[in-house]
């Protein structure tokens, strides 16, 4: 029976499974973005979440939790100076899992997991504008006369010859 046994244990034991996972949080804190597996990136989500939460309230107790669980001073600060005030307003959902394929060596599924806020790319959202054939012809005809328009210029070009 699997009682209580709720996490993905990705084959490691205990201690190689939470040093992994403060590396990669300590990795995904200083890079914004890192490219792993998605079962690794889905338990590294659930290990960094309650972390970016934790830092909004900049308290000493709240910073030695923190550093007990990524042991990585450079880490604990960027999270508490950069992330938090990116983060403030956001009520959660921190992280973003985008699926990139798969591993050529074993097929592994693969992803790279980002900080939300950090990304200009997902952030903006520009609606082009759709267009029938119709206006396409009409905005195609419209350019040609101005295309034209330099080569009747020829006056200009003209008096500086003379």
């Amino acid at each position: 029976m699997r009682h209580n046994k709720k996490f993905n244990h990705l084959s490691r034991t205990a201690s190689h499974r939470a040093a992994m996972l403060s590396n990669m949080a300590c990795s995904l804190i200083k890079h914004k973005r890192i490219t792993t597996t998605v079962a690794k990136a889905k338990a590294l989500k659930k290990y960094v979440e309650p972390l970016i939460t934790k830092c909004k309230n900049d308290t000493t107790n709240s910073r030695r939790v923190v550093f007990s669980y990524l042991q990585d001073k450079y880490a604990v600060t960027e999270l508490f100076k950069e992330v938090a005030t990116k983060v403030a307003d956001r009520p959660g959902g921190y992280t973003r899992i985008i699926k990139t394929g798969f591993r050529a060596s074993d097929a592994a599924a693969m992803c790279f997991i980002e900080l939300v806020d950090y990304n200009e790319n997902m952030a903006k959202t520009v609606k082009k504008a759709t267009r029938t054939r119709r206006s396409k012809k009409s905005a195609a005809a419209a350019e040609a006369p101005v295309a034209e328009a330099p080569a009747t210029e020829t006056p200009a070009a003209e008096a500086t010859e003379a």
